[in-house]
């Protein structure tokens, strides 16, 4: 980098039912590790929030100056599914960036018990302007292409990242060793 560029920080959220994957997914993405043991994640922390009822009073400052988000469902658990619409009201609420780059994951597609199909979740995403992708934090199948669309999406969206300084600004992404763009073998929808 030269001396003129630096780095600069987004803040992206994970949220979605509780065992929907959030945390394995994070975990696959910045340290490529999946633990099939992987205990819930309990209250809010700052890679994760969690879909546990009793920490949502703990949330609003969470979704306070987010630029992305990852809304994440399990495609082998429909109830994930018909609480989209809970956690996009929630969103809604207490997002503060009217531009927020929203994303749908529908993650465990490694299950061979699907209740939800690609379409449907599709469909979902088209209806609410918001990228789509599945993916396994188990197999790692899309789980890269998931976050560098987002983060590529971000950066496209004049404003919503950028600070008040006109320094020239760059984003490093360093989990996992393909280039944007490359490696999503069409897992992702881009609408």
């Amino acid at each position: 980098m030269e001396d003129d560029d630096c780095l600069t920080t987004l803040k992206i959220l994970i949220i979605g039912e509780s065992g929907v994957g959030k945390s394995s997914l994070l975990l696959r993405f910045t340290d490529d590790t999946f633990d099939p043991e992987q205990a819930a994640t309990i209250g809010v922390d700052f890679k994760d929030t969690a879909g546990q009822e009793r920490f949502r009073t703990l949330t609003p400052s969470y979704y306070r100056g987010a630029q992305g988000v990852i809304l994440v469902y399990d495609v082998s658990n429909s109830q994930t599914f018909h609480k989209l619409d809970q956690w996009l009201n929630e969103l809604d609420t207490y997002s503060t960036k009217s531009d927020i780059v929203k994303m749908l994951v529908g993650n465990k597609i490694d299950k061979e018990k699907r209740e939800i199909t690609r379409d449907q979740g599709l469909k979902f995403a088209r209806k609410h302007s918001m990228l789509f992708i599945e993916c396994s934090a188990k197999t790692r199948d899309g789980v890269q292409c998931a976050f560098e669309e987002l983060v590529e999406k971000i950066i496209q969206t004049p404003g919503l990242w950028e600070s008040d300084s006109k320094s020239s600004r760059g984003i490093v992404m360093s989990a996992g060793g393909s280039q944007a763009g490359q490696g999503c073998s069409g897992y992702c929808s881009v609408l």
